[in-house]
């Protein structure tokens, strides 16, 4: 049977990405800045981190661990270490922001927005990626450490299953400049070919892929208005066939996909809605579907099930505790909202996560980390009563 499901409970998972220890941070920060750096010391903090998250995520509840995303910089921009066909230009001022510099939702708070952002901190530096070339793959040997290192942790745990973020196409290009492809779709796909190395790597290890993208939907705050709902269709139609043409030949139930609406703490009143986007994510090639579930902004949209068919086969990875508040859910919410999608959707085609990851870069901390993993565990207990419920089990300790 595939890890991503349960006929006896609801399985448990997040987003991937946690805060970082301190001690791991400090080496990230010598590397990110250039400064001499003890290679072999740096290398055993992050598999003894590694080890100890693991560790800890099994100890909360989770079933589907993750490294948390620990020997990476970003969520995203670690993969441009592992391609070629980039050059790296200094641009004095221009900084990567972990909020919108830009679009709809910006412009309407732009005074919370420009005090917000000082107290937040990049996992880049300064200037900008260029597309000077072909794009080609060399990350193999660093895909392989984050492999065998999960796995060395997972095993020394006794963990159900483990799991590895990567990031999609279209996250990859939010952030890059093409002076080489001069079509966005060919850059796409070239994109695309690089990173199914990558997704192949993970999959013929016997782990699962999560495909993350937020970029797919925080595109649409960029671009309606002046844009139409139409246009931005169009635009993650050819995102979408790229992510596609990445995946062809991977087992689906080795995969998930996650998709946010950029995840930052901020008003979110220009997200796209679930209902005109859930059709076009339901064509990515996946076995499960992650999205955001447990904000103020998108809760209401379980309904969205209601009318809409999850494909055979699939499972939904809804989040039911927030990433962005230090509010810790009570398991008997948790519960209730389990049960809402497990009604819609089928039990075992449920598993339970976060919204989004808590640490989207080695510098991002959501929440604080006591926050954090007191979220997880609700979340954990919140899984144990929903399953309860929907297997008729009685052996199941409830909260106060």
């Amino acid at each position: 049977m595939s890890a991503q499901r349960s006929i006896d409970r609801i399985l448990t998972t997040h987003v991937g990405s946690l805060v970082r220890p301190p001690e791991l941070v400090s080496f990230m920060r010598a590397k990110l800045q250039g400064e001499p750096l003890d290679e072999r010391a740096f290398s055993d903090c992050v598999e003894r981190s590694i080890s100890q998250v693991v560790r800890r995520q099994v100890d909360a509840g989770i079933d589907i661990v993750s490294d948390g995303e620990y020997g990476k910089s970003n969520w995203y921009r670690y993969v441009l270490d592992r391609l070629g066909g980039f050059e790296h230009r200094a641009m004095p001022g221009e900084k990567p922001k972990p909020n919108p510099s830009s679009g709809n939702d910006f412009e309407r708070f732009r005074d919370f927005y420009l005090e917000h952002n000082k107290t937040q901190q990049s996992s880049g530096s300064d200037g900008r990626w260029i597309v000077t070339g072909p794009i080609i793959y060399h990350g193999h040997a660093a895909v392989q450490r984050d492999i065998d290192t999960l796995k060395k942790a997972i095993a020394g745990a006794g963990a159900y299953a483990g799991f590895l973020p990567v990031v999609a196409p279209a996250s990859v290009l939010s952030d890059l400049k093409d002076e080489y492809y001069g079509d966005e779709e060919k850059l796409s796909f070239a994109l695309a070919d690089a990173l199914r190395n990558e997704y192949r790597m993970i999959a013929d290890a016997g782990l699962i892929v999560q495909i993350d993208d937020a970029w797919l939907a925080a595109k649409y705050d960029r671009m309606v208005p002046p844009g139409t709902l139409a246009d931005y269709r169009k635009w993650a139609e050819i995102k979408i066939a790229a992510l596609n043409h990445a995946l062809r030949g991977i087992p689906e139930e080795q995969t998930r996909y996650h998709v946010c609406w950029g995840s930052w703490n901020g008003p979110h009143t220009t997200d796209v809605p679930l209902e005109d986007i859930v059709d076009l994510l339901l064509q990515v090639r996946v076995g499960g579907y992650s999205i955001e579930a447990a904000n103020p902004r998108h809760e209401h949209e379980w309904r969205v099930w209601e009318t809409v068919e999850l494909p055979a086969g699939k499972v939904l990875v809804p989040g039911l505790i927030s990433h962005a508040t230090n509010i810790v859910e009570h398991p008997k919410l948790v519960a209730e909202r389990i049960v809402r999608f497990a009604r819609l959707v089928g039990r075992e085609n449920v598993i339970a996560s976060s919204d989004c990851g808590f640490a989207q870069g080695v510098f991002y901390q959501r929440v604080h980390p006591s926050i954090m993993w007191a979220k997880l565990e609700a979340l954990a207990e919140g899984a144990r009563l929903a399953s309860a419920e929907l297997w008729g089990k009685t052996n199941v300790r409830m909260p106060a």
